[in-house]
């Protein structure tokens, strides 16, 4: 069996000799197995097969047979993934596992499913290969909530190693500079005493602080997928072993050569260990989205059974359970209504404001929100199948199929740090093989000067500053960026899709306009007295004028709700009753028709029998919401609505903020939100989706940027990549325009970056001394590396004073 693989697999529903011929003969036919043997007393087959052939194959010819292998699932966290290629690698590492048979790893949740042969491979092999790819595995059947905890634990690590490295740099960087600025100060002790003192400091930066980066960098390079990691050990190892080498052995390098650069590396390690701390405070948010919406159901549910009620676990309730909701709480499963009437708060399915009445035969879904009236609802679904949980997995399906943005950096290095390394390698071996002599200083203080001259500081800085000087001058004007990706995502962004209510609109019914026959206060007050005992949701825009103009409200005699047409009573001795504008007069009807047309609901006041105020309820625009589309059209974006609204009020509020008609989606749901959005996106064009409720969730994740109004759910701000934390439309445009910004001083920092040190690689590696006599001195190099590093600093704080209006 020279060359073969040998594959076990247990294979379920086998009962006698006929069943084992039969799986044999199944799997004897699969392209590349050369034997199979089945064994029914341990239910077990045994399959030779060349090393090519998937394992996938001989599952499927067992299930052709008609019978069922036996596979188990293990889902593991994974810390210290931070883009596709951290991804690629972990799921490489372990398919490359006997008896995986697929393993796919989310980088938004931080979770690796693996599929896998019991027999074959075990739970510790999976964890060590995730290990040795270079990533920290965490057990996920430990503990309440392991992977927060290790996040914690990561973020307490970042803290400890940051202090550390701040607490050394410092005074590295003030001795190294102040000798150079300020000689007379430090003439107290000799130089070499000065770099000695540099060593003691610079050491524990590296060896303890920066530990990871090297670590990550030797996972990198093992791998042959240089990244971040290696480009980040490549410089400040470089420069720390430099100067390491002139304190101990400071003869190899000509005269004039050995100087230290212990600051250097210090510095490098300082910043980017400082970046990490800020990208590592972003990560957990999507387990937190799919807990707030797990939180909008109700723990336990009160069911009816023949000795009364009882309290049981909403995950014990199964179809045909009657359950009394009472007012106030969330209904604890999708059913429908057997008893009762009541409104309720259906905003997590439609973004609406308005309750919905239900009544006996009415359906109601988990985690909606009963209002003022008991119902009795007999349960339809179980609940791990509710409207609720199908939320959920949109969510969770919508991060995990988003692709994360490709760090430019990465791109970068998998390129210009093999290609680094082979010219200073390069430089050396030509400096030996040509040079005068004495060749080996020659060669040595070539070698260095090109990696110091092509140092990644100002790489590595290139994204993360221009990041923090963004976020900086979007928090300023109410923008916040939850992750550095979305900035890039938004810079490109095509198509934005707004959510109406809570967004464009106010979020909540409000009297907008007022029509009176005499003095309109004092009509408000007669019709808010009515309202005040109605639990309408109109009701309550009436009663919350009256209460914004501080009028007092008269008593009510004979107070009853008729349904249908409104509310009526007696009010001073005078019949009073508020409702359907019906049988208006002419002038009355022109207005109430007007109003119609707006998308407003009129509500008539009768006093005795005659007609004395018209009232316009509606939910209007908030006041910025006209100039954001018509900022986002002037920045070439096609502006859409997407509601659960009725199409009349959809239009209505399109026709006023500016947004054309044929750009408005009405009355669809959540999964329709999220299916509107991805076609969108298979049409080839970037999406940003812009809402503040619990039904926005699954758009917000799927789309390529999601911007979640800050006044809104907490559900739609964990699913959110950018917030506007004043909750004004405005801001989106803002918002684009300074990532546009962001994302072409990015671009000038790599220019610079990359190109400022390519460009003086040639004259490190000693270009120039056959025709003028010179070689660039370490010093030198390492002062153009640090020209670099103050340019892309430079450049990324004009973001700072950026105009964004």
């Amino acid at each position: 069996m020279n060359g073969l693989r040998e594959v076990t697999v247990r294979v379920q529903g086998m009962t006698c000799a006929s069943c084992v011929r039969r799986v044999e003969r199944s799997l004897t036919k699969a392209p590349g197995v050369d034997r199979a043997e089945v064994n029914l007393a341990l239910e077990r087959a045994v399959v030779w097969v060349d090393p090519e052939t998937p394992t996938e194959e001989i599952l499927k010819r067992i299930e052709d047979a008609g019978y069922q292998p036996v596979l188990e699932t293990l889902e593991l966290g994974v810390q210290g993934m931070t883009c596709a290629a951290c991804v690629a690698r972990v799921e490489r590492a372990i398919k490359k596992l006997p008896g995986v048979v697929d393993a796919e790893v989310n980088l938004a949740t931080e979770r690796a499913a693996v599929r896998f042969l019991p027999d074959l491979v075990g739970r510790g092999a999976i964890f060590q290969a995730v290990r040795e790819a270079g990533y920290q595995p965490v057990d996920l059947g430990q503990g309440t909530d392991p992977l927060r905890a290790a996040r914690q634990a990561e973020l307490r690590g970042f803290v400890r190693d940051l202090v550390l490295s701040a607490l050394f740099t410092l005074p590295l960087v003030l001795i190294a500079m102040g000798r150079m600025l300020a000689p007379g100060l430090f003439s107290a002790l000799p130089e070499r005493a000065w770099q000695v003192l540099e060593l003691v400091f610079a050491t524990p930066v590296l060896a303890w602080a920066g530990r990871r980066f090297f670590k990550g960098a030797w996972a990198e390079l093992r791998h042959r997928s240089p990244g971040m990691n290696t480009l980040v050990a490549l410089g400040a190892g470089s420069a720390y072993l430099y100067s390491l080498l002139v304190v101990l052995a400071p003869g190899l390098f000509p005269p004039g050569t050995a100087h230290t650069y212990f600051e250097a590396a210090g510095v490098i390690v300082t910043l980017i260990l400082l970046g990490k701390y800020l990208e590592a405070l972003a990560k957990g948010r999507t387990q937190a989205a799919i807990q707030g919406l797990l939180k909008l159901a109700p723990k336990t549910a009160r069911v009816l059974t023949p000795q009364g009620e009882v309290e049981r676990p909403v995950e014990a309730l199964v179809p045909g359970d009657r359950v009394r909701v009472l007012p106030g709480e969330r209904i604890p499963a999708d059913g429908v209504v057997v008893e009762g009437a009541s409104y309720v708060d259906e905003s997590m399915l439609t973004g609406e404001s308005r309750p919905v009445r239900k009544g006996p035969g009415d359906p109601v879904v988990a985690g909606t929100q009963n209002q003022r009236g008991s119902l009795v609802l007999e349960v339809q679904k179980p609940a791990e199948e509710s409207y609720l949980q199908s939320l959920v997995r949109l969510v969770e399906e919508a991060q995990s199929g988003k692709p994360p943005v490709q760090k430019l950096a990465d791109r970068i290095a998998a390129v210009f740090v093999p290609v680094v390394v082979g010219l200073a390698l390069l430089a050396f071996a030509l400096w030996m093989t040509l040079g005068p002599e004495p060749r080996l200083s020659y060669a040595f203080a070539a070698l260095l000067a090109v990696l110091l001259i092509a140092c990644p500081c100002a790489m590595g800085l290139a994204t993360p500053t221009a990041i923090m000087a963004a976020s900086g001058r979007g928090a300023r004007s109410g923008v916040l960026f939850r992750k550095g990706e979305a900035i890039e995502a938004l810079a490109r962004v095509t198509d934005v899709v707004f959510d109406k209510t809570g967004t464009l609109t106010e979020g909540a019914p409000r009297l907008v306009e007022t029509w009176a026959r005499g003095d309109a206060d004092p009509a408000l007050a007669l019709a808010a007295a009515l309202e005040a005992r109605s639990e309408h949701p109109i009701a309550a825009a009436l009663v919350a004028a009256a209460r914004e103009k501080g009028l007092a409200l008269p008593e009510v005699e004979g107070f009853e709700a008729v349904p249908g047409e409104g509310v009526r009573g007696r009010v001073g001795g005078r019949e009073v009753a508020v409702g359907r504008p019906e049988g208006l007069d002419p002038e009355a009807a022109a207005v109430a028709d007007a109003w119609a047309a707006q998308a407003y609901t009129p509500v008539a006041l009768r006093v005795d029998g005659e007609l004395r105020a018209l009232f316009a309820v509606a939910d209007p625009e908030k006041p910025t919401a006209s100039e954001a589309v018509a900022a986002l059209l002037a920045l070439g974006v096609r502006v859409w609505m997407l509601t659960g609204d009725q199409t009349a009020t959809a239009r209505a509020v399109a026709r006023r903020v500016g947004i054309a008609e044929e750009r408005v989606w009405a009355e669809v749901r959540p999964e329709e939100k999220l299916a509107r959005v991805e076609a969108l996106k298979g049409q080839g064009r970037r999406v940003a989706f812009v809402g503040d409720g619990v039904n926005d969730a699954p758009a917000l994740a799927a789309a390529d940027v999601g911007i979640a109004v800050g006044t809104g759910t907490d559900v739609a701000l964990e699913a959110g990549e950018v917030i506007l934390a004043r909750g004004e439309p405005l801001a989106v445009a803002r918002a684009i325009r300074l990532a546009r910004a962001a994302l072409g001083i990015i671009h000038q920092n790599f220019f610079w970056a990359f190109g400022y040190n390519a460009l003086l690689i040639p004259v490190a590696g000693g270009a120039l001394y056959p025709v003028f006599g010179l070689l660039l001195n370490p010093m030198l190099a390492a002062g153009a590396m640090s020209l670099s590093s103050i340019f892309v600093l430079t450049n990324s704080l004009r973001l700072a004073r950026l105009r964004l209006s």
